[in-house]
């Protein structure tokens, strides 16, 4: 081995230790998942961060549990892929490239489709660029070999396959729905394109007669133009007032035609009269409510916004003129009462613009009935989606047992452009993957598909899905576990799960991780708007890779949001920098040591038992949490081991045999040193990979790479509970001694006289044995261990498990105030009785919880008790001197 110091600088730098070893890693191919038959697969595809922009921390957050996942299961033996890939995003991409055109003061119909997709795939390689380099910042294991993108050549034949095969099996149809038009441009907009601005316009109220002249109703609209569309009058089914109208009818004004008076839950009863007029063919909420009560679509008016035929005298009308005349009109017949004035939020087209208008239109649907029952009776099964945690089951099924059918067309040019065509002459639809064969006589259709269309299929459309004998999918699918956050489990979880049942006849992945939203500090939504946003790349230039890769995934629990806290990722740096020191400790105290020399069966001290014993409970610990999720949990397990089992008691007990005569003692203290250090790297690297990869090459190791090291297993003959309970005695001593020098202010430096009573002959043994620890770490003038002693006048007192301490500090006591302190500490063990025993008097802990935990409460009652007597036996001594 090559000499430590040279290697591991004496101050922890991340950016150093940071620097270059992802290329080295890739270089390695460790992250390929390299198909070995006898290794188990596990797979997780990664949620494809949209080609709009950079990573935000949700992003980072979302990566870091996914890499620590795939790393562990790397290193416990499994054949594990982590697929990378992005998405097109449809909208989102096209809106940016659209604006960074009108910079230059071009439209994308200056440019006309072919080259303003040309001049989209070209943001999305300057951008994909920039989503890699900030992967590799956060040093996240990807197997790039695999990299998809939901617009490569893969992914649209799976596109193509799927829409050709739901429509061959009528569960894709076109059908009418509202959409955004700009009769100015005659065009359909996303709802990107449409900027909403707040315009000064007016109420008008109205009186529709009943049609069998008992009244009338009043209703109130913006838009009095649209009335000529009215197919029926809406009121709450629960509306005191218009129950009992509901089936009768009203006479729509001007045109005379007779319409019914409906009940539906989407009327608000207290927004104005509580009756709104339906209009299906010119409002959104007004066609759904349409399609419940199976009412006529009237389109009143043409896509240039004028008014069309069905508006009558007012055909060819401007829709604003028309709407000043019918004013005039309703005025004139003594139905209009009010006109109220009224500033409200009006779309406007981002092109032109005029004053979008909700317009009819015919667009592609898929039919979800038959689809989402499928996913119903599958969380019924034992071959469930597991929700991590499992209340957002309930969050799914929500939403999937109240589906609706899902609109798939977007009036775009970036995208899956729609695989149908239409006959020029007859109209007739061709949906098929190729064009029709006389393709001069057919037109395609201009819409693209929705985004989720795409990434539905995502976990097995890169898996090399439709061919179904490529390897990949053969092995890898379905994957193990989806994380993403609860936000998108109606957008996205919900349909990969519907289109891998009907297309694969497999759920998509065993279990969903669901975390929480990063929020700021005090709560809020992180936004640009808000100006409260943090770029994940400033934190790690500050403070590493690794101690924001901590932070996110121990900083809640499953579920949970996270509250972003600067402070808390300082002290993960903190953390890091304890655990360099420590390491540079063990490394220079190695002394070149070979792994082959790393030798655990020597005479071992107390110190030395206990170290492996706590390891193996942190192994343990640590492997169960893990695969349960629990994160936050792994990450105080191993901060409690390493930051004060290891760090603070063991490398200061090792001192003592290193800086000793002991050879024999010294080897197997850097054995201990050399085994622990590599096997706790080891559990950190998934959390921390840079700076365990670091310290991990300059211990005594086999292997290139901790990320293909084998994961940590408990070795039962290194674990000793007789030892464990020893240790646990001199820390409670040590620390009780230091406690009480810091309450009379006498400093570590100053020597004083120690008095320790033990209660039997065992805890003598063990205290004899070891006085060399009490020795180094409490600096006493005079050390006495015996059963004999008896309480010296004016001494400071403290309880220890099995053992009494007196430390006589005459003229730095006051008694009462040590009676004081006594008292409060006997407060404090009769509340831990009364804690204890109440848990143990209660019949359903105690025959629910598992047998170990009730024998420890058992074990923990006889200790506070004995606490507790010692203490106010010496209450009573005190009080008596």
């Amino acid at each position: 081995m090559e000499n430590q110091e040279l290697t591991m600088p004496t101050k922890y730098d991340p950016n150093l230790v940071e620097k270059g070893r992802y290329q080295w890693w890739l270089k390695g191919k460790y992250f390929e998942a390299k198909g070995e038959e006898s290794k188990t697969p596990y797979t997780i595809v990664i949620p494809p961060p949209n080609v709009t922009g950079k990573l935000h921390l949700g992003h980072a957050w979302d990566t870091t549990l996914q890499d620590i996942l795939t790393r562990m299961k790397r290193m416990q033996g499994y054949d594990a892929l982590w697929l990378p890939g992005m998405d097109h995003a449809g909208i989102a991409t096209q809106a940016k490239v659209e604006e960074k055109l009108r910079e230059e003061g071009k439209s994308r119909y200056d440019l006309g489709r072919d080259k303003f997709v040309a001049e989209t795939w070209k943001w999305k390689d300057e951008y994909a660029g920039f989503i890699r380099n900030q992967w590799e910042k956060l040093g996240l294991g990807l197997d790039y070999s695999r990299e998809r993108f939901t617009l490569d050549e893969g992914l649209s034949n799976a596109v193509q396959e799927v829409f050709v095969t739901l429509y061959n099996k009528e569960l894709i149809y076109r059908g009418e729905y509202i959409i955004n038009w700009d009769p100015k441009t005659k065009t359909a907009l996303s709802d990107i394109e449409v900027i909403y601005k707040d315009v000064q316009g007016a109420f008008y109220h109205m009186k529709y007669p009943l049609a069998d002249g008992s009244g009338f109703i009043e209703i109130a609209t913006t838009r009095p133009e649209t009335m000529l569309g009215d197919t029926a009058v809406a009121v709450h089914p629960k509306d005191e007032r218009y129950k009992d109208l509901i089936g009768k009818t009203v006479i729509l004004p001007i045109t005379g035609r007779e319409i019914p008076i409906v009940g539906d839950d989407y009327v608000d009863m207290e927004f104005g009269s509580g009756a709104v007029k339906i209009t299906p063919a010119h409002d959104p909420n007004d066609f759904e409510i349409g399609n419940r009560h199976d009412l006529e679509r009237i389109l009143v008016m043409n896509e240039d916004g004028t008014m069309n035929e069905k508006a009558g005298k007012y055909a060819n009308m401007d829709r604003f003129d028309c709407r000043k005349q019918i004013v005039k009109d309703l005025q004139e017949e003594g139905v209009l009462f009010k006109i109220e004035e009224h500033l409200h939020s009006v779309g406007h087209s981002e092109r032109s613009g005029a004053v979008v208008e909700p317009y009819l239109s015919t667009q592609w649907f898929v039919k979800m009935q038959p689809l989402a029952e499928q996913a119903i009776s599958l969380q019924k099964s034992e071959e469930k989606v597991q929700f991590v945690p499992d209340r957002f089951e309930k969050t799914y099924m929500h939403w999937i047992e109240n589906i609706r059918d899902w609109c798939i067309s977007r009036q775009l040019w970036w995208g899956h452009r729609i695989p149908a065509w239409y006959h020029k002459e007859t109209g007739e639809v061709h949906v098929d993957h190729n064009p029709p064969a006389d393709i001069e006589n057919w037109e395609q259709d201009t819409d693209v598909l929705d985004t989720w269309f795409s990434s539905a299929l995502w976990p097995f459309s890169t898996m090399g899905w439709p061919d179904v004998s490529q390897e990949d999918f053969k092995r890898y699918y379905p994957t193990d576990v989806l994380v993403t956050g609860y936000d998108i489990i109606p957008f996205w979880v919900s349909r990969m799960i519907f289109q891998g049942l009907e297309f694969t006849g497999k759920r998509p992945f065993d279990d969903v991780l669901i975390h929480g939203l990063v929020r700021a500090a005090d709560g809020q939504k992180m936004s640009k708007s808000l100006g409260n946003g943090i770029d994940p790349m400033e934190i790690i230039d500050q403070y590493g890779a690794d101690a924001l890769r901590y932070f996110l995934a121990t900083g809640s629990s499953p579920g949970q949001d996270l509250r972003f806290s600067i402070e808390k990722v300082e002290s993960i740096w903190n953390f890091a920098n304890k655990i360099w020191n420590a390491s540079r400790f063990a490394l220079m105290n190695m002394n070149g040591m070979k792994y082959e020399d790393i030798d655990l069966s020597g005479e071992k001290s107390v110190a030395d038992k206990w170290i492996l014993t706590r390891l193996n409970e942190t192994i343990d610990n640590v492997t169960k949490l893990a695969d349960k999720y629990e994160f936050g949990e792994v990450g105080r397990v191993l901060y409690n081991f390493i930051w004060d089992d290891f760090c603070d008691w063991y490398i200061e007990m090792a001192k003592l045999p290193l800086y000793g005569e002991d050879e024999v003692a010294k080897k197997t203290t850097r054995s201990i040193l050399a085994y622990v250090l590599d096997n706790t790297m080891r559990l950190l690297h998934p959390f921390m990979p840079f700076i365990t990869e670091e310290i991990w090459q300059n211990l005594p190791h086999e292997g290139e790479s901790i990320t293909v090291a084998s994961w940590p297993t408990v070795k039962a003959d290194l674990s000793d509970e007789q030892a464990a309970s020893e240790m646990k005695l001199l820390v409670e001593i040590i620390r009780s001694v230091r406690n009480i020098r810091a309450e009379v202010n006498t400093p570590l430096s100053k020597k004083i006289n120690i008095l320790i009573k033990p209660k039997d002959e065992n805890v003598l043994a063990v205290l004899e044995k070891n006085a060399g620890y009490i020795e180094r770490f409490c600096n006493p003038e005079v050390l006495e261990i015996s059963s004999s002693i008896t309480a010296p006048e004016k001494a400071m007192s403290a309880v220890v498990t099995g053992a009494e301490l007196f430390l006589p500090l005459a003229g730095l006591i006051n008694i009462e105030e040590e009676i004081a302190r006594l008292e409060k500490e006997l407060e404090k063990w009769n509340k831990e009785v009364a804690r204890v025993q109440g848990k143990l008097n209660n019949e359903r802990f105690v025959s629910k919880a598992p047998k170990n935990v009730v024998d420890e409460e058992r074990e923990k009652e006889k200790i506070y008790i004995e606490k507790r007597t010692t203490v106010q036996a010496r209450i009573e001594e005190l009080k008596s001197e």
